[in-house]
């Protein structure tokens, strides 16, 4: 059943927060262009639904529109809206539909307002994801280059590159440690206060930067030392590395990209959401 019975319906799939299965839930929704808004009523009761409370700590969802809506399903992330902007579209959908704004006078908490961003929309200044993935795409062609100096010298090439190799590879190295740094000290660190939920996938991706360090580190020093000649050794552990790589960026990217764009314009300086809890509620963890 949905909140009140109309019939701009969708379908919203989260994530439980404890059980990390998935959740559908079917509700009433505000088109205004192409944003979707949603509202956590929850029957005018005095807590926050379960599916609010499970897109606050992780807001990547599935939407499923109904047939009279074209019957699309697409992927998305729910962020809340507040202040005037969620005032205002609360009153047009109680205008539309006035059980809403009895819902709020039977609870004392104010309904959450949920806009529903579209995972990938070309054009959104600071789309952080699409800017990971041009990153990713950079670190991506440095390395093949690097595979084919490797091929390169195998087949006798110039005498000098061996030296050009171990610079090529001191820069790749480089750029792709200051890369997982900043992730580990900057994006990470926020991503998980702002969506707990997130925690198994950064989890993940955190051990992964480990196992590549090592690899970055065991490759620079091989290729450092003058005496190794040893290059079928070396392009073996060049290959491993850059496909162990590809499908870290890979899993990064399908994991991370959409949301990161979603909150691209959120992360501005000035621009950058509060430090309260990440469930947006006082009500404990949201089921899972």
């Amino acid at each position: 059943m949905t909140e009140s019975g109309e019939s701009d319906l969708l379908v919203l799939v989260s994530t439980g927060r404890r059980s990390g299965r998935r959740h559908r839930t079917e509700l009433a929704y505000l088109a205004d262009g192409d944003r979707l808004h949603v509202f956590a009523s929850n029957a005018g009761s005095p807590h926050d639904p379960d599916w609010y409370r499970n897109v606050r700590a992780d807001p990547r969802v599935v939407v499923e529109m109904d047939g009279q809506s074209g019957g699309e399903t697409f992927d998305g992330v729910a962020f809340p809206v507040e202040g005037a902007e969620r005032d205002e579209l609360f009153a047009r959908q109680s205008a539309r539909h006035p059980a809403y704004a009895e819902y709020q006078r039977m609870t004392d908490r104010v309904i959450p307002v949920v806009e529903i961003h579209r995972g990938f929309l070309d054009g959104r200044a600071w789309a952080l994801g699409d800017e990971l993935v041009k990153i990713h795409d950079g670190l991506r062609a440095d390395l093949a280059a690097l595979r084919a100096g490797v091929r390169g010298f195998r087949r006798g090439a110039a005498p000098d590159l061996a030296a050009q190799l171990r610079e090529h590879c001191v820069s790749v190295c480089d750029v792709l440690g200051r890369h997982h740094d900043n992730e580990e000290g900057r994006a990470f660190p926020r991503l998980e206060r702002e969506f707990p939920g997130l925690a198994p996938v950064l989890g993940r991706l955190r051990r992964e930067h480990v196992a590549v360090t090592e690899n970055r580190r065991r490759l620079e020093k091989l290729i450092a030392d003058p005496a190794s000649r040893d290059l079928a050794h070396v392009g073996a552990e060049l290959d491993r590395m850059a496909d162990e790589l590809d499908a870290h960026f890979a899993y990064e990217e399908e994991q991370l990209r959409a949301l990161l764009n979603a909150v691209g314009p959120r992360w501005r300086p000035g621009h950058g959401p509060g430090n309260g809890p990440a469930d947006g509620s006082g009500n404990g963890p949201a089921d899972g």
